[in-house]
This record gives structure tokens, C-alpha cells and sequence, in this order.
């Protein structure tokens, strides 16, 4: 297989990781719909930066990482249930309207942008895909480590900009129409909000029964 089918491969798995509802994409839409366009693309600014991190991660630590997976998988699994069980208790407590927020600062924008680092950071999805992808598509015969890290991680900006960006942009014009019902939008950072308690819950779950 060349470096080509290699990167293409996976790519086309990086995509449905990405494509599929998560934290990360849950967090970007909620930004959006609350505070418009601007937060929404915070929220994804955020997101594309831990790429950074995990890129690192994937490519120097991965094989550290693999002998300590049986306690190491289960701290990173715990930890990142109780962050997204903080989210959605926050969602389901709040009663934010949209036209609330209408005047978003440049402090809830760099909010939007630090929770969404840190929420994708503490997604467990991503570690479990870290974990099973960049072993087996980083090889020595494609050239140094570095490189291929650096190709990969690139990819996987790109397509976060590209899913989550377009999700924002798309959340942030139905904004619009949200303005004149608060209630609508009351009700959808509820519903989120029992979402991220959920995924939580099965998060602790598979962390206790693996």
C-alpha cells in the first residue's frame, strides 16, 4: 500500500469519528445557536487545536501509552466523563436565552474557545481513536515520525474545520430564528445538557467495565 492509500484510509476514518454526534460537536452547536456565528467558530477554533496535542500525543507517546492502557485508558475515561457530566449539569441548571446573548464579549468568545480545547482534550473518543489508528498508519517505510504526524494531524484540522465549522455556521444562521422563542432555545441547552449527562454516565460505565 503507498502513502497515498494510506493517508486516504485514513482520512475516510478520521471522518466518521468526526461526523459522527459527539461532546465536541454537541459543544460547537450549542455555541452557536447561543451566541451566533462568532462563538460557534471559537468553539471549533478550540476543537482544532487539540489536534495539536493529540498529534503530539499519537506520535511520541502512543507506544507509552499502549503498555499503561489498562490504568492510564481508565483515569483518561473517568476524567473526561466528569467534565462532560459538569457541561450538561451547567446546560440543565441554565436558562439562556438566545437574544441573552446577543452581545456577545470577547470573554465568552475566548470562553467558547478555552471549554472547547479542553472538552476535546477530555473526549474519550479521541483517545480510543488516537490509540487505535496511529499505530497501525504510521509506518517507518513512509519517512520520519515527525512528518507523518505532522500530515496526519494536519488532515485532521482540516476536517474538524470543515465538519464543525460548516455545523456552526449552519446552527448560527438558524440563530436567527431562535430569537423571537427563547423558550425553543431554553429547551435545546436543556436537552443537550441531559445529553452530555448520558454520554457521561456510559463514559464511567465502559471505564469501569473494561
Amino acid at each position: 500500500m503507498s502513502y497515498t492509500q494510506n493517508l486516504w484510509i485514513f482520512f475516510v476514518l478520521l471522518f466518521g469519528i468526526i461526523a459522527v454526534p459527539g461532546m465536541d460537536m454537541f459543544f460547537v452547536m450549542a455555541n452557536a445557536l447561543t451566541g451566533g456565528r462568532v462563538r460557534g467558530l471559537a468553539a471549533t477554533a478550540g476543537t482544532m487545536l487539540s489536534s495539536v496535542f493529540f498529534t503530539l500525543f499519537g506520535a511520541f507517546f502512543v507506544g507509552v501509552i499502549t503498555k499503561l492502557a489498562p490504568s492510564l485508558i481508565t483515569i483518561i475515561l473517568i476524567a473526561g466523563a466528569g467534565y462532560m457530566f459538569w457541561i450538561g449539569f451547567t446546560l440543565l441548571k441554565s436558562s439562556i436565552a438566545v437574544d441573552d446573548l446577543g452581545k456577545s464579549n470577547s470573554k465568552s468568545k475566548w470562553s467558547a474557545f478555552r471549554q472547547g480545547f479542553i472538552t476535546s482534550i477530555l473526549n474519550p473518543k479521541a483517545y480510543v481513536f488516537i490509540l487505535a489508528t496511529y499505530p497501525v498508519f504510521i509506518q517507518p517505510s513512509f519517512g520520519p515520525v515527525w512528518s507523518q504526524a505532522l500530515v496526519m494531524g494536519t488532515i485532521t484540522m482540516l476536517t474538524q474545520l470543515g465538519i464543525y465549522g460548516g455545523l456552526a455556521l449552519a446552527a448560527a444562521k438558524s440563530r436567527d430564528l431562535l430569537i423571537s422563542n427563547p423558550v425553543v432555545t431554553i429547551w435545546i441547552g436543556r436537552v443537550a445538557g441531559m445529553m452530555f449527562i448520558a454520554v457521561a454516565a456510559l463514559t464511567v460505565w465502559h471505564a469501569l467495565s473494561a
